[in-house]
């Protein structure tokens, strides 16, 4: 046990006093859990709302779930760690790719330098798209542990530091568009923490239910009803756990269920020639059936000799659209790594998302109205602890503060 405080990425962690438990709630918006306590299903929230910290936090811009997970293990912002996106355009080859591969990490999360002080490490993700980033640098096995529900089945002791898992949990490999597939998770971290009692479990769900389910429906209080029951478990272990999460979500549609979309790439095509701008909708993933790769932030290539701060004002004229910077104001104001960005760093409205082109995106999958992401009105996001906390109530968190307040401010 290291009686020495743990430096990472410029900050300082206490050594844990029991195992510390981080949820990454993916896509919970302010309001979910507080339905779920009123509805009468959700125990373990309702007594953290009663006798824990309850606390508003800020995500990281952009709110997508890739730069936010790694905020969170890392802590520190996407200008430290590099992630600024699910999906960007990799300036060394021209080539749009997914930033899910470890390459592309520019500091060490909190796993590895706890893991090399002696602490036995597990990370469980819903999809398999964030767990290469997750379980960098770590050791697998006796002290380090990382796979996804998604390929459940075929996590095996040398890649994941761990075999047998749907033995373990007793549960079938979930559809990936499913609730299931976020309470496999938990219900594995159970497993684990009660055979192994790792020093840091850090546990992260997927948005299914949130694209499609506002908050205080049936369907999501039935959600949040499956998350409490086992943090309900791990908390009667005698588990810190602290919840957060990576966004928030919004409504995104029109009073008659349409998308609210604004074509980028259609317009500056119109503006400046087909192609010659460049459009890149940071949301895209492999998983895009329920939210059609539309979201609420985007970065545009320009082409050279381009009047950047005119296309600027004309976009920013366009109803539905809020923010538009250049890279050097978007990397400043978000904490983002500007050579990671476009000319452009573009936000919609609350209620808008940002699309290429009409042609390009496939909506045949939303069976509800459209609710996505990325923007900052899917900002806040709630920073709950089952311990009361020594921070003043003022104090302003961020969710990639998760870490900080179990190790170093609870009570």
């Amino acid at each position: 046990m290291s009686q020495d405080p743990i430096w990472v990425n410029g900050r300082s962690y206490a050594w844990p006093d029991r195992p510390v438990v981080v949820l990454c709630i993916d896509g919970s918006q302010p309001g979910y859990i507080e339905a779920a306590v009123e509805a009468g299903v959700a125990p373990f929230f309702a007594k953290i709302l009663q006798t824990g910290t309850n606390r508003l936090a800020d995500c990281v811009v952009p709110s997508f779930t890739n730069p936010n997970n790694l905020s969170i293990v890392t802590g520190a912002p996407p200008a430290v760690h590099g992630i600024c996106g699910n999906y960007f355009l990799d300036p060394e080859t021209g080539g749009e790719v997914m930033m899910n591969e470890p390459r592309f990490l520019r500091a060490p999360t909190l796993f590895q330098v706890f893991q090399a002080a002696g602490a036995a490490i597990v990370t469980i993700t819903a999809k398999d798209k964030l767990r290469g980033l997750l379980g960098h640098g770590l050791e697998m096995g006796e002290k380090g542990i990382c796979f996804s529900s998604e390929l459940a089945d075929q996590a095996n002791l040398v890649e994941h530091g761990i075999g047998g898992v749907l033995d373990m949990v007793g549960l079938e490999v979930p559809d990936v568009y499913s609730a299931e597939l976020s309470g496999f998770v938990l219900a594995a971290g159970v497993k684990i923490m009660a055979a192994r009692r790792p020093e840091l479990m850090y546990l992260s769900t997927t948005d299914y239910i949130q694209h499609k389910h506002a908050p205080g429906t049936p369907v999501a209080n039935d959600f949040y009803a499956l998350l409490d029951g086992y943090l309900g478990q791990l908390d009667a272990m005698g588990c810190t756990i602290v919840a957060t999460a990576d966004h928030g979500m919004n409504a995104k549609h029109d009073e008659t269920g349409l998308p609210r979309v604004i074509y980028l790439q259609s317009l500056l095509d119109d503006w400046l020639g087909e192609a010659a701008a460049r459009v890149i909708l940071p949301i895209t993933d492999p998983y895009v059936v329920h939210h059609g790769a539309l979201g609420s932030y985007a970065t545009a290539y320009l082409p050279d000799g381009a009047d950047g701060a005119g296309i600027a004002e004309r976009l920013r004229a366009i109803p539905g659209m809020e923010l538009v910077l250049d890279n050097a104001g978007a990397a400043e104001r978000f904490e983002l790594p500007p050579d990671r960005l476009g000319d452009l760093v573009l936000v919609s409205a609350p209620d808008h998302v940002l699309g290429a082109a009409a042609e390009r995106h496939d909506l045949s999958g939303l069976e509800e109205p459209l609710r996505s992401h990325g923007g900052i009105s899917e900002q806040r996001v709630p920073l709950l602890m089952n311990r009361p906390t020594d921070l003043a109530e003022g104090h302003t968190l961020r969710n990639f503060d998760a870490f900080d307040l179990a190790l170093n401010h609870a009570v």
